[in-house]
């Protein structure tokens, strides 16, 4: 395939795999770029329906209910990010020598020779706070910015729309990445690095590997976690353009070529006339909204990459305070009786449970869900000291007991074996039960929701709810 102007797209058989948030958009694009496309999806339900009616409205040919077999003729894949590497579809690609793309590799392709520059986010946790943050910082230099990608604006409509953009920040997951070969951002952070998806890419090894496809040919800066070795490691393997800096973001006091933090204050001696000697103040530590340690490390990843770009130092600042974090991230739902209660239903995985875990001094957790896999001994021998009660719900809180018996046997555990709507409530007023004044009762499930809720919206939604109810019966 071309540069991806239109004449190289007119008549091209392309095959889009899945509908859904990244699919429509891609075969829409194409469909309009004069391409011959065909979508293909596993599932044929209601909803698919509907779907397919719209686009085949258009002239778009579509295929449900069959996501394996290469449509004839084919000369191009783009797929939703979530199909597997290891699909029978993509093995046909494969044999057929058959190019698969992501929908992000599509929006790269398809920028203009006036293009944006990408400032780039990944890692387990912490990309769309940061994406966001650093979003707010170019809007407060004065560019003209969005945050998109995976955050839920389409990259292929920030490339294609109307709207012209002096930079993007661009939230990246592990799925995206390994389907774009061809990416080249300005300057790109990897937050951390923690089991995840492993189900997906196979190995941890994998899953890294696709993670530092962020950094390749990078032109300005590769942005690393030193606490975080193995993202550093990424940065020594990347293949990136000549004077490419790696610039290290520490919850300490920085070296020369890092971000850090001194006294309260966050400070700059990557981008800074004789870095050796001198340090640049960007803001204070309660700029930070809130100012817990993983979201600090998240604002000094942000500031980075806008520096990274030429930001001065008042806008990261400026860009900081202006920040307000999305729902269901280490969110202050209320204090009843002395206890705060904390909505962080966005902890998904043990990473993030366990940073929000170290938030805290003394807590009464609210944990379980869907397990993904993942295994708790290590975030519970970690967090022991800090927790007052824990109250497990949903199907696999079995694995967290468990880990809770073997490294937190004095820790007294409440096993909420049910389902029900009501089920969140009844957590809620367990923890109330062993919480003391001053204490933290924190959701953080370092699970899915997906076994009693849609999604970590509805769970934290559902707490929000339960403490509502608990206070005006207080």
């Amino acid at each position: 395939m071309g540069s991806g102007q239109v004449t190289d797209w007119q008549g091209k058989n392309v095959t889009v795999a899945g509908l859904g948030v990244s699919g429509i958009p891609a075969a829409k694009v194409l469909h309009g770029l004069g391409a011959n496309v065909t979508v293909v999806n596993d599932g044929d339900d209601a909803r698919a329906r509907a779907q397919a009616a719209e686009l085949e409205a258009l002239g778009v040919t579509v295929r449900l209910g069959d996501g394996a077999t290469l449509p004839e003729g084919t000369e191009l894949i783009v797929t939703a990010p979530g199909w597997k590497p290891d699909k029978p579809l993509f093995a046909a690609a494969h044999a057929a020598g058959v190019p698969v793309w992501g929908d992000v590799e599509l929006a790269w392709r398809l920028r203009g020779p006036d293009a944006a520059p990408w400032l780039a986010v990944t890692g387990t946790n912490g990309k769309t706070t940061t994406v966001q943050m650093l979003a707010s910082i170019l809007k407060a230099a004065g560019l003209r910015t969005a945050a998109v990608g995976n955050i839920g604006v389409s990259l292929l409509d920030a490339v294609l729309g109307e709207e012209q953009y002096d930079v993007l920040a661009v939230e990246l997951s592990s799925y995206q990445l390994h389907w774009a070969p061809s990416l080249r951002a300005h300057s790109a952070a990897v937050l951390n690095l923690a089991p995840d998806h492993l189900d997906w890419h196979g190995s941890m090894e994998a899953y890294a590997r696709d993670k530092g496809r962020i950094y390749e040919g990078n032109r300005v800066a590769c942005v690393y976690n030193v606490a975080d070795k193995a993202t550093e490691d990424l940065v020594r393997a990347a293949d990136v353009e000549e004077g490419c800096r790696a610039i290290g973001f520490t919850l300490g006091t920085p070296g020369p070529s890092q971000l850090g933090v001194v006294e309260g204050i966050l400070v700059d001696r990557a981008f800074v006339e004789n870095r050796q000697k001198n340090a640049q103040e960007l803001a204070e530590v309660s700029d930070v909204n809130p100012p817990a340690p993983h979201n600090i490390a998240n604002a000094l990843a942000a500031a980075a990459l806008a520096r990274a770009y030429g930001v001065p130092p008042k806008a990261v600042r400026d860009g900081l305070r202006a920040f307000t974090p999305d729902a269901h991230r280490i969110a202050h739902v209320a204090d009843v009786d002395g206890v705060a209660y904390i909505d962080d239903s966005k902890a998904t995985n043990t990473h993030a449970a366990e940073a929000s875990l170290a938030a805290y001094e003394s807590i009464v957790w609210i944990a379980g869900g869907l397990a993904k896999g993942a295994v708790f001994e290590e975030l519970v021998a970690k967090s022991a000291k800090r927790l007052r009660g824990a109250v497990l719900m949903g199907a696999d809180r079995g694995l967290i007991r468990k880990a809770l018996a073997r490294h937190a046997p004095e820790v007294p555990v409440v096993d909420l074996d049910r389902t029900d709507t009501g089920a969140m409530l009844a957590a809620v007023q367990e923890a109330k039960r062993l919480a003391q004044p001053g204490d933290t009762v924190l959701l953080a499930p370092a699970c899915a929701s997906m076994d009693m809720f849609a999604n970590y919206n509805q769970r934290g939604d559902a707490f929000a709810e339960a403490v509502r109810e608990l206070g005006a019966g207080a």
